[in-house]
């Protein structure tokens, strides 16, 4: 008997064993998108989970389709994704909702019509904003978007081409809801944009609210007075087959709550388009905060 309960017990050891390590050598593929913070946050959630013992594989895509298309195909086990990019881009609501209610309806919509959950935001919220230089802004007393209405038509508005086409959120949205037109809208990387403006190529840029070029370069940032911008937090997203089999990294990953404000994320990504290395910033990002 004595000897049945060793062989049982042996062999419920050994199958935990094997689970166990399963789940730590399957490589984790994170993806993330085609500008310095996807990135960066990318390579920190490789860094971090690396750090916990698991095997990550971090690659670049392109926009933001082209990643949610890789979770969903299976061929991406994760990435960093924008709360009102999804509202808006996926899901083509137009209503502005609070920071909150916006994250609720994305996470029951994704988890209802694709199998895909949010995890918890990061702290940041990269949402859209108009940026202008100092001395546009006193030129033309511009202090709120609306107060462009006499001077659009003379004056040309860049940034990337996702927001050049983006109907819910993008330039088709603010041209509708503002109720006038720019002269025209140049599309370019968004790593362009800033210094396109600075060297007056343009005269307003569709800017990220945690782009360290704003501080840099003493940018003018216009109030969203009509809200035509949603909230952008930024939240691990993964299948909920990939949660319930992978509790560890879902606890380590929602330790990363609220850690990054948008100060902190205007700093580092300032760092990395400085030419500091990318791997190196996300590691300081880390250990900044006690994660690693």
């Amino acid at each position: 008997m004595k000897n049945k309960i060793r062989l049982f017990l042996a062999g419920t050891l050994l199958f935990m064993t094997a689970v166990s390590c399963s789940s730590h050598d399957k490589t984790i593929t994170i993806v993330h998108k085609n500008f310095t913070e996807q990135r960066l946050i990318g390579q920190a959630m490789g860094i971090y989970l690396k750090d916990k013992g698991f095997k990550t594989e971090v690659k670049e895509l392109g926009g933001s389709m082209l990643c949610f298309n890789a979770l969903v195909s299976g061929e991406a086990d994760m990435y960093p994704e924008y709360t009102g990019t999804v509202y808006s881009t996926i899901f083509k609501h137009t209503k502005i909702l609070s920071e909150q209610d916006t994250y609720d309806m994305v996470k029951k919509e994704s988890e209802e019509k694709y199998g895909i959950t949010w995890l918890e935001p990061m702290g940041f919220n990269n949402t859209y904003v108009l940026s202008v230089t100092k001395e546009t802004a006193k030129k033309y007393n511009l202090h709120n978007i609306s107060d462009l209405a006499p001077y659009a038509k003379d004056l040309v508005l860049g940034g990337d081409s996702e927001f050049g086409v983006r109907e819910i959120d993008g330039y088709p949205a603010l041209i509708k809801k503002y109720g006038f037109q720019f002269k025209s809208y140049k599309s370019m990387d968004q790593g362009l944009t800033y210094q396109a403006l600075v060297n007056e190529k343009i005269d307003i840029n569709a800017s990220y609210a945690t782009d360290g070029r704003i501080a840099k370069y003493g940018l003018v940032n216009l109030k969203d007075d009509k809200q035509v911008f949603p909230p952008y937090y930024c939240t691990p997203i993964m299948k909920q087959s990939f949660v319930d089999k992978n509790p560890k990294v879902v606890a380590y990953l929602n330790k990363l709550k609220g850690v990054w404000s948008n100060e902190d994320m205007q700093k580092y990504n300032q760092m990395v388009d400085d030419g500091k290395d990318i791997d190196k910033v996300a590691t300081q990002m880390l250990q900044d905060k006690n994660l690693i």
